[in-house]
């Protein structure tokens, strides 16, 4: 054997000794595909259970993942494509009505069956099976293995024995449901709804085989308990839903299998390996049922790693390889679970809504399935819910009109609020003139200033806009004038706060929320709770006089907004500005009659917005900006969101504009597409007054999804407008859409097709020559 080159250390060898723990389909597979890879690898699965011992009955994969299957193994696609159960459907009972979509090609089969053909597999390959035997701990086979692979499901030993390391962080949600089969094939996916005494409770339904499905019920847990289920058997609770289900049914019977009612956990790892053992499928993450990816998604963790061990040349070179593959992924899929999982917990405040539109609700409610995938797997499903919406003929959602009071938006795009901090002693300047206008120029049927501040205390930065003087007053006016001259049709918003405790500060690209190194000027807030302490001012609290100056203050703005021929007002009521500060008990400390419970926390907050209606004209709408949430432990809960928002359309509110966070700096927020929309679908839902819904939501598509789901009446869009002044238009031209709603101003109308691009006619290749 030749000697390495000099000055380079040799290549490892291949891992040799791999031991599994935990006999499902992810940990099988991945010992399977190490195997065939190197058949001089010695591969060992412990499995606790029998061969033929499983929970749950069927299990779905999606193309994508047979494609890997098929690329890795086609010993094993092919025995798996002899047993799949396919389908293209999706019923959802709604009410004694039944609707179906099409075009959605699912694939599914036994989770037995399954099982049974890896079983196969890896003892034709050569792994060695040890069934009914407990694995040692993962420290001893990490002593003599090159790897070890913790496949031990959602309740891994393996995780907890090294929690210190692989940091999990696992939740228990609000539903309890329960794995149970049928003896007959559904002839689809199946979602029904039934409406007890005790609440709503839902069945999830599908084909595994040609006489089997499987069948998931699923409640709130208050309803469960209500109904008795804590006290039952397996038995009695099996019998009790196929009474509950009967329909669906058809009377037949259902069947269990161990089956036990629980609460669906999600559990999220910070690290997913430890020195040479990793975590795979539910060990490392969970993704709700109700999106069908718990198999696939371990399959594809299987994939993944054994690639990862054939290509990198060390262990924890391919562990790093694995995760940083796999985790975009997964949390990806997360995301999409949390929203079909809090979708169903709320699943009640989507019933009145008509039935093709909570039929369009649940099938988008994940956000994979979306109006434009949907038009193209069922155009005539998708076509009615546009019909039922009130779409004419060639219109999307997003180019329907929304009439708030006297004014009528041409389409359901608001240019968001965004702070520009280019403003000379609260004076805006062309810079604002540009900005805005631009924007109003590019389409949208509502675009709102930043916050303008109704006093120099009430500012963020130096460089705020504010309305506490008619020079101001004059500037603004400048900008109105300019929209409605040359954007007809295009609304102009004003937002009005105070920024209370976060005041004081540099401009965002100098520090958010840091204090000004000079200058700095007092703040006043509910209760003297600095926003960092330490870093931050310690606010005044603001006594009875203090509050009475601040409500004049927003009254005068309002008036000079009213003179400048602005066509809506928004009182800012989020972020932790002045008047958030009342509302959330995290930064409201009060012991007066403002503070404590939330019927005091909102007295000032309506104060204010009751003398802002006094004075603004009654033609014009008034808006609310709120955060839902204050995504930190003690703080403004969902729950306390609707009462707030309840509260505002008793006071007569037109429309609220539904944001999170913000509020205290040790927020930990859920981040993802479109993220913050269930707040405001759940706020729309319970109280029936407009919502704005704001939060990553970037796509045409995105917009008319959310519309025709009933999830919000109109979308604000910040970063997408930052991007692209013209976003709207270019929204109407994407889709072919030439209508009243997105006129182009008559200086940009030759802009109004794509570009051409590069020359794509070349002459294509007509002979191969060897």
């Amino acid at each position: 054997m030749p000697a390495p080159e000099e000055g380079r250390a040799p290549a490892p060898a291949a891992p040799l000794r791999i031991a599994v723990v935990g006999g499902g389909p992810g940990g099988l597979y991945a010992a399977a595909l190490l195997k065939r890879l190197d058949p001089g690898r010695e591969v060992t699965v412990w499995e606790r259970n029998a061969p033929d011992d499983t929970f749950g009955f069927g299990v779905v994969l999606s193309d994508e993942t047979l494609g890997g299957i098929e690329h890795a193994d086609p010993a094993v696609y092919r025995a798996l494509q002899e047993e799949f159960v396919r389908w293209d459907d999706i019923h959802i009972g709604h009410r004694g009505r039944l609707l179906t979509s099409t075009g959605h090609g699912f694939a599914a089969l036994g989770r037995r069956r399954l099982l049974e053909i890896l079983h196969a597999r890896c003892a034709e390959l050569g792994v060695r099976l040890r069934f009914r035997t407990e694995a040692p701990p993962a420290a001893a086979l990490a002593a003599d293995h090159d790897l070890v692979i913790a496949a031990d499901g959602v309740h891994s030993a393996t995780r907890e024995a090294h929690a210190d390391v692989f940091r999990p962080r696992i939740t228990s949600h609000r539903c309890r449901y329960i794995w149970l089969a049928a003896d007959f094939a559904l002839d689809a996916f199946r979602f029904e709804i039934a409406e007890t005494e005790h609440g709503v409770m839902q069945l999830h339904g599908y084909p595994f085989s040609a006489d089997a499905s499987t069948v998931i019920v699923e409640m709130r847990e208050e309803v469960w308990r209500a109904a008795g289920f804590d006290t039952m058997d397996e038995d009695e609770s099996t019998d009790r839903c196929a009474k509950l289900f009967a329909d669906v049914l058809g009377g037949r019977p259902l069947r269990s299998n161990r089956s036990a009612w629980t609460a669906f956990r999600t559990v999220v790892n910070e690290r997913w390996s430890h020195g040479t053992t990793v975590l795979l499928g539910d060990a490392a993450h969970t993704a709700h049922f109700s999106i069908g990816s718990g198999t696939k998604l371990a399959v594809e963790d299987a994939l993944a790693l054994a690639a990862c061990v054939e290509e990198q040349p060390t262990i924890p070179e391919a562990l790093a390889a694995y995760e940083a593959e796999r985790r975009p992924v997964v949390e990806s899929t997360q995301r999409a679970a949390a929203a079909s999982l809090r979708w169903f917990e709320e699943i009640a405040g989507h019933l009145d809504q008509p039935p093709r539109q909570f039929a369009f609700n649940l099938l988008t409610r994940s956000r994979r399935v979306t109006h434009d995938n949907l038009r193209l797997r069922d155009p005539r499903f998708t076509e009615a819910v546009e019909r039922d919406f009130g779409c004419p003929l060639g219109t999307p959602p997003m180019f329907t009109p929304f009439r708030l009071r006297g004014l009528t938006l041409r389409n359901r795009i608001v240019v968001s609020p965004m702070d520009l901090y280019v403003a000379e002693d609260g004076l805006p300047t062309d810079y604002h003139l540009v900005h805005l206008g631009a924007r109003a120029l590019g389409g949208a049927g509502l675009v709102m200033t930043e916050m303008v501040c109704v006093s120099p205390e009430g500012r963020i930065t130096p460089a705020c806009t504010g309305l506490w003087a008619d020079e101001q007053a004059e500037s603004w006016s400048r900008v109105t004038s300019f929209v409605h001259t040359n954007a007809p049709g295009t609304a102009i918003g004003v937002q009005l706060g105070h920024s209370g405790r976060k005041g004081s500060t540099r401009r965002m690209w100098e520090g958010i929320d840091q204090p000004l190194p000079e200058g700095n000027w007092p703040l006043v807030a509910a209760s003297p709770l600095p926003y960092r302490a330490g870093v931050n001012q310690v606010p005044r609290a603001l006594d009875r006089a203090g509050m009475t100056a601040v409500r004049e203050e927003f009254t005068a703005a309002a008036r000079r907004a009213a003179a400048c021929d602005f066509d809506l007002l928004e009182l800012h009521c989020a972020h932790g500005y002045l008047l958030s500060g009342f509302l959330s008990p995290l930064t409201n400390h009060r012991d007066d009659a403002y503070g404590g419970p939330l019927e005091n926390r909102l007295r000032f907050p309506l104060e204010v917005f009751d003398a802002v209606r006094e004075v603004w004209p009654e033609d014009r709408p008034m808006t609310v900006r709120l955060s839902a949430t204050d995504w930190a432990d003690g703080g403004t809960t969902p729950e306390d969101s609707v009462e707030i928002a309840r509260a505002f359309a008793d006071h007569g509110v037109d429309a609220l504009d539904i944001s999170t966070g913000q509020v205290v700096p040790d927020e930990r927020p859920e981040y993802g597409r479109s993220y913050q929309t269930p707040y405001a679908d759940r706020i729309r839902g319970a109280v029936g007054v407009p919502v704005i819904a704001v939060g990553a939501i970037s796509s045409w598509d995105d917009v008319n999804s959310l519309l025709l789901a009933g999830r919000t009446d109109l979308c604000a869009l910040a970063r997408p407008h930052l991007y692209d002044p013209h976003w709207t238009l270019h929204a109407a031209a994407d889709q072919d859409y030439r209508g009243p709603a997105a006129p182009w101003p008559a200086p940009y109308r030759a802009g109004s097709r794509t570009p051409p691009t590069g020359r794509t006619d070349a002459p294509k290749p007509r002979l191969t020559l060897n």
